[in-house]
């Protein structure tokens, strides 16, 4: 299958880690294709940055996503879901949020999930989605880790770690699910640290594509 990664940022360094991210667990059978705008915020963090993104991130889904297109599904790499419930109105394949895919398999691994993010000011956008999605009852807490989106890298996930401990301390959690697409390389490490499932969107919300593929398929 074919799936087209949009990351709404527009960072090329940072569609290039998820690019990286998502095809380490793509199958044999699946092409990805990641793709940003050149205009935009070069992060997203919190709701003024998602909504200046919007413009950029329309033109270039209906730029690249037609009935002529090869694509089977679009991943919106943005942990915000920025734009998604939109997209999915004018989409005739999936769409799918890497927040939406991380939230629907937390829930399906635990009966109670944290969320660890980037900077305070994304988390009433997180909490907000949460809701939304009606995973209110089993989501703890959204913490911040202090982290800018663009610092995500080995320098700092130190700092990630020790949240993510604390998480699993404090909120007695069952899962951990990592808010943002920068963080995706960093799931697996973090699970083997903290002793609980660590949920990265990006990985997940392939998975979720894939999925859908067979479903629609059969």
């Amino acid at each position: 299958m074919e799936i087209l990664i949009i990351n709404p940022n527009s960072t090329k360094s940072m569609t290039d880690e998820i690019s990286e991210a998502a095809m380490s667990v793509a199958g044999s059978g699946t092409r990805i294709t990641a793709i940003n705008p050149n205009d935009g915020p070069a992060s997203i963090q919190g709701r003024e940055d998602g909504e200046a993104c919007l413009p950029h991130l329309f033109a270039l889904f209906e730029k690249r996503v037609t009935p002529a297109s090869p694509y089977d599904a679009v991943i919106i790499a943005c942990f915000d879901d920025t734009g998604l419930m939109e997209l999915k109105t004018r989409s005739h394949i999936p769409v799918i949020g890497i927040g939406e895919a991380a939230f629907h398999a937390a829930a399906m691994l635990g009966p109670r999930f944290s969320t660890v993010t980037t900077l305070g000011v994304s988390v009433p956008v997180i909490e907000e989605n949460i809701f939304r999605y009606g995973f209110g009852d089993q989501s703890i807490s959204v913490r911040a880790s202090g982290i800018p989106v663009l610092d995500i890298g080995d320098q700092t996930a130190s700092i990630l770690e020790a949240e993510a401990h604390r998480a699993a301390k404090e909120d007695q959690c069952d899962v951990i699910v990592l808010g943002c697409a920068g963080m995706a390389g960093l799931a697996e490490k973090l699970s083997q640290s903290v002793k609980l499932p660590v949920i990265d969107g990006v990985t997940t919300a392939v998975a979720f594509c894939e999925a859908l593929a067979k479903v629609r398929a059969a």
